[in-house]
């Protein structure tokens, strides 16, 4: 017999996957990554070398070369939700998580996790408390409610208030107001959902007070007014004001739900941005029930906050699907650092990241880019061409959606194809910390203000792979 055809198969001469885990070599890994994770790494590691052998490959690798390929495989894999550079020019961008926490907020969701924290507990009575007392008194002094509670977004805000109050009854809204915002959130399905009975009055461009007061009726639960926050409807229009819907619903007994979307706590024009009505000035309209967001404009973690008359929060808090909507003890501590922030105005655009950006000048931002062209242009060498341009940028989450700040940002023109500008746009993608900005007019456009002067070094060596 041929001595070659009695010699083993390559493929039998692989190691065993628990031979692999118990040599000396897999310590590390299944220290840094656990036992499941290695193991499944090795068997794609030994997987990869059948293949490779069945395909004519000479050498059976050796216990070293499948672990170095399974630790390639562990290593490899980073996490789905890791950080990125927003250079979109959109400072709320609904799809990179809205705001950005302050410091204050950080430290406190941190704590928050590293400890026990009486999150239902009153210290003074040593009994139940409840979470809500943590940022009850704040939203009263912020806002001027009476009360307040908050649910995990301002769309279960919503829902709970349309449910609690207009449950199997008429919850009349203008067709102007029937809004539908991103991820095909439609307040209609929010309104069916809730088990209200969607009454629509007047027309898309014009609603009159008359259209209100011909809609109510015994089965009326409440009357809903919505904030159009990523839409303006202009021209031949018209619309009842909150506070004369508040004065229509007192009349009618049956309460006014004004839902502000966005909403803000402080004057936006002291900081450049087109002035919006605030939060307390809705509450001092009359409304009933005022709903908006903690993580747009507010600057803070995602929460649906409601402020209103005690004895409407009284009747949402008995609802059983509040405790279904409720925040954690991680969030509910971010909520009230980022509110007692809102305690000192004088240093706020200092503190809170949002308006920090929101008030940077196109000369700060502008001057940001100058000091960054030419290393940028460095890295891509002579495929690229790299220009300071002009830009506009935009609040983003349907905040103020016909309004624009000016901008400055790193214009990347490819020296030859199109296509080229979309490989590289790919690969600053897949970069350690990925890289997002926008195509636009034939060129990869990096708005620069939402990167901070401290961070330029570390986006700089993100570049070269090294951050």
């Amino acid at each position: 017999m041929d001595m070659a055809d009695s010699a083993p198969s390559p493929l039998r001469q692989l190691p065993a996957v628990a031979t692999l885990l118990a040599s000396p070599q897999a310590v590390p890994l299944l220290e840094a990554h656990g036992r499941i994770a290695t193991t499944d790494a090795i068997r794609a590691a030994l997987e990869g070398a059948r293949h490779a052998l069945r395909s004519g490959a000479a050498a059976v690798p050796d216990i070293d070369a499948l672990l170095v390929s399974a630790r390639s495989q562990l290593e490899g894999r980073p996490a789905s939700l890791r950080p990125v550079f927003n250079l979109t020019g959109t400072v709320l961008h609904t799809n990179l998580g809205r705001a950005l926490l302050a410091e204050a907020a950080i430290a406190a969701a941190t704590e928050a996790m590293r400890h026990p924290v009486a999150l239902e507990y009153d210290l003074e009575e040593g009994a139940r408390g409840e979470r809500d007392d943590h940022v009850r008194e704040l939203l009263r002094e912020l806002t001027g409610a009476e009360d307040a509670t908050l649910v995990n977004n301002n769309a279960a805000a919503v829902l709970l208030c349309l449910n609690t109050f207009a449950l199997g009854h008429g919850a009349i809204v203008s067709r102007g107001e029937l809004i539908e915002i991103g991820g095909a959130f439609r307040m209609p399905d929010i309104m069916a959902r809730a088990g209200a009975n969607m009454v629509e009055v007047g027309t898309t461009n014009r609603t009159h007070a008359a259209d209100y007061r011909n809609a109510i009726d015994a089965n009326t639960g409440l009357i809903l007014k919505v904030h159009t926050s990523n839409y303006r409807i202009e021209g031949f229009t018209a619309e009842v004001s909150a506070r004369d819907l508040a004065h229509m619903a007192n009349t009618a007994g049956i309460p006014l739900l004004n839902d502000l979307g966005s909403g803000s706590l402080v004057d936006l024009s002291a900081y450049g941005v087109t002035r919006e009505a605030t939060v307390r000035e809705a509450v001092a309209e009359g409304a009933h029930l005022v709903t908006f967001s903690g993580d747009k404009l507010l600057g803070g973690p995602q929460a649906g906050f409601i402020v209103g008359s005690r004895a409407s929060i009284e009747a949402i808090n008995r609802n059983p699907l509040k405790r279904a909507l409720r925040v954690d003890k991680m969030r509910m501590a971010a909520i009230e650092a980022t509110l007692r922030l809102y305690r000192d105005p004088d240093r706020l655009a200092e503190r809170l990241p949002t308006l920090r950006f929101l008030a940077r000048s196109r000369d700060d931002v502008a001057a940001q880019a100058g000091r960054l062209r030419d290393r940028v242009a460095a890295h891509l060498g002579e495929t690229f061409r790299v220009e300071v341009g002009m830009c506009n940028s935009q609040v983003g989450s349907g905040a103020l959606p016909l309004d624009t700040l000016p901008s400055a940002a790193l214009q990347i023109h490819p020296n030859g194809s199109q296509r080229t500008l979309d490989e590289l746009a790919a690969a600053w993608r897949g970069l350690p910390r990925p890289v997002i900005g926008r195509i636009t007019d034939g060129a990869l456009q990096l708005d620069l203000r939402c990167l901070d002067e401290a961070d330029e070094h570390i986006f700089l060596s993100n570049l070269t792979g090294r951050a």
